[in-house]
C-alpha cells in the first residue's frame, strides 16, 4: 500500500510530520507538499511557469507550487509507481462549511479523486488559545485511514475530517455530518506597508451561520470528529427544468 501524504501548510508543518508519521505502519507513505504555507490555494495548478520539485529527505518532497500540482504531480509520472491512496492534512485550523472551497487542503484530496484514488482531508480545528493537538489528529487519521484501506467507500466520495484541537481522550465520537455555512467574511484590512503604499489584507472568515443541528460546525462544538461526505459534482439537480424553460424563452434559436 502506497500513501500519498500532502497539504497546504508546506512540507515542515507540524501537522503534515505528525500525519506521516502516524501512517508509516499502513504502508509506503511518501510526503509531497508544497515548499511554503498555500492556504487558500484551493484547486488552482500552476500553468505559467515549470515546477520544482527537491527531495528534502527520504520519502519528503516539497513543490515550488500549490497543494494540487503536488498532488498532481506525485500521480502522474513524478515516481515510477502511483499511489494507492491520497491523505491530506493535518491542516492547521478548521475546513468547516464553506472553507471547502478555498481550502487547499480539501483540494489536494479532490485532485486525488480527479485522477481515480480514494482520498480523505483532514484538519485540527485550532484557534488562538487552542492546544493544537496534532497528536490526537493523527491518531484519529490512522484510525480512519485503516478503516477505509480494510473497508472501502465509493471512489467518487471524499472524506473532510474536522477534528476538535483537545487531548484524544476528551474526544466524544465521530459524527457524519453534512457541511455547513459561514457568514460572508469581514471587511478586507487596509493596511500600509515599508514605503507607506496602501495594501490590504483578506478579512477574517464569517462564523457559522448554519451552524446547527447535522452540520459540521456543530459537531466540532459538542467534541465530535466531523466526518463530511463530499461529491465533487456541482450540478444543480433540482433545478434542471426550472432552467431548461427559462433558456427556452431566451429567444436564442439554431
Amino acid at each position: 500500500m502506497k500513501i500519498l501524504v500532502s497539504n497546504d501548510d508546506g512540507y515542515r508543518a507540524d501537522g503534515i510530520r505528525a500525519l506521516a508519521n502516524a501512517l508509516k505502519d499502513l504502508g509506503t507513505v511518501t510526503v509531497v507538499a508544497p515548499d511554503r504555507n498555500r492556504s487558500g490555494a484551493s484547486n488552482s495548478l500552476t500553468l505559467d511557469m515549470p515546477l520544482r520539485v527537491h527531495e528534502t529527505e527520504p520519502d519528503v518532497f516539497c513543490v515550488q507550487g500549490t497543494p494540487t500540482d503536488c498532488v498532481h504531480l506525485a500521480i502522474s509520472g513524478l515516481f515510477d509507481a502511483r499511489p494507492d491512496m491520497v491523505v491530506s492534512g493535518i491542516n492547521d485550523g478548521a475546513n468547516l462549511g464553506d472553507d471547502v472551497l478555498y481550502s487547499g487542503t480539501v483540494a489536494a484530496a479532490m485532485e486525488g479523486r480527479f485522477l481515480g484514488l480514494p482520498t480523505l482531508a483532514v484538519s485540527l480545528c485550532t484557534g488562538e488559545t487552542s492546544g493544537r493537538h496534532f497528536a490526537t489528529g493523527a491518531r484519529v487519521a490512522r484510525m480512519l485511514v485503516g478503516r477505509l484501506l480494510a473497508h472501502p467507500l465509493e471512489r467518487e466520495m471524499i472524506l473532510n475530517v474536522n477534528i476538535p484541537d483537545r487531548p484524544f481522550e476528551q474526544l466524544r465520537g465521530l459524527r457524519t455530518t453534512r457541511l455547513g455555512k459561514r457568514h460572508p467574511a469581514e471587511p478586507v484590512i487596509e493596511a500600509r506597508d515599508q514605503r507607506n503604499r496602501v495594501v490590504y489584507w483578506i478579512g477574517p472568515a464569517g462564523a457559522g451561520a448554519d451552524a446547527g443541528e447535522g452540520t459540521d460546525f456543530q459537531a466540532v462544538a459538542d467534541g465530535f470528529v466531523s466526518v463530511t461526505p463530499l461529491l465533487i459534482d456541482l450540478t444543480r439537480y433540482s433545478a434542471l427544468a426550472t432552467v431548461q424553460d427559462w433558456v427556452a424563452k431566451a429567444g436564442l434559436h439554431g
